[in-house]
């Protein structure tokens, strides 16, 4: 059987983009990597933050909806980010940056067995910074132009919370189907890896009854994991299918190609590609400084544009 190297991406609702972008890049210093569109409904933002070059496992991505409402927390849902500091020592950094820039958080603690500071952004999407200790994607690169200090800088995606109403049914699809280790489990929660002993491909899954969510801003719409090549997609695709379960078929999305299929408590899980990634119609000194559209959309750019609020540098 084939690895899933770890996450690829995770993508949210948002209602602001520019209220969006002011948090991810001037408060958690990501780089804004990628100004897009959601390719499926063109109307609106798709944004990207991560390390340098918007390296695979470091993406965060935001829809823009503007009439969108608040999110009804509930199970069946994908419920915390995880997001990998160097050290416990960059902890105290980040509870002393949310403390003078007055991001909701609270005290040093421990999630999912790593050191962590839990927190949310303006909109109420939930987040962890959990502590590596060296645990990151090889290929991360620091952002030189980040408002956060190297040494403190996020270096990717780590932990991601899902909570269903049954735990053992997601937890089949992951180790049956897609070859994650489960590496603890108690009555109401089970962590598993995709690498074993490596945070940047975990998911701990929660037991939670009673009704499903009901997503709005803040909201997490799905989780892309990792893999390498279109040959590795196709051979997943024949997982997918093979399991039973409804798959979008693979989908050229320029930047990545990847496939989508809902498990059975109706979590959205994406696969997708590493390459070509987003340098593919952009120069790294200037990604996420303008929007750039998929060829298949490029002759629509002046309806698309006049549709979207523009964004502040």
């Amino acid at each position: 059987m084939l690895k899933i190297p770890g996450h690829h991406h995770i993508s949210m609702i948002t209602k602001n983009a520019n209220q969006n972008s002011r948090f991810y890049r001037d408060v958690l210093g990501l780089r804004r990597v990628k100004v897009t569109v959601n390719q499926d409904e063109p109307s609106m933002y798709h944004l990207f933050y991560g390390d340098k070059t918007g390296s695979p496992g470091t993406e965060l991505s935001f829809f823009e909806i503007p009439p969108v409402g608040n999110t009804y927390r509930g199970t069946n849902a994908i419920t915390k980010i995880g997001l990998l500091v160097p050290s416990e020592a960059s902890l105290l950094y980040w509870k002393a940056r949310f403390e003078e820039l007055g991001v909701e958080h609270g005290g040093i603690t421990t999630y999912a067995n790593h050191p962590a500071l839990l927190f949310e952004d303006s909109e109420g999407l939930r987040m962890a910074l959990l502590v590596s200790h060296g645990a990151k994607v090889t290929h991360w690169q620091t952002w030189e132009k980040s408002a956060v200090p190297a040494e403190h800088q996020i270096q990717g995606m780590g932990t991601v919370e899902i909570t269903v109403r049954r735990l053992d049914k997601l937890a089949s699809t992951l180790t049956d189907m897609l070859g994650y280790t489960e590496v603890s489990r108690t009555d109401d929660e089970a962590i598993f890896q995709s690498i074993e002993g490596e945070a940047f491909g975990e998911i701990v899954v929660k037991y939670l009854d009673g009704p499903s969510e009901k997503p709005g801003r803040g909201s997490i719409h799905h989780l892309a994991i990792r893999v390498k090549s279109d040959e590795e997609l196709i051979y997943w695709e024949e997982q997918v299918r093979a399991r039973g379960f409804h798959s979008s078929g693979i989908v050229d999305r320029f930047y990545f190609k990847s496939l989508y299929f809902r498990e059975s408590n109706g979590i959205l899980f994406e696969i997708a590609t590493d390459e070509p990634g987003f340098t593919v119609d952009g120069d790294v000194d200037t990604l996420g400084e303008k929007l750039d559209l998929p060829p298949f959309l490029e002759e629509h750019r002046a309806e698309i544009e006049n549709k979207l609020i523009p964004l502040e540098d």
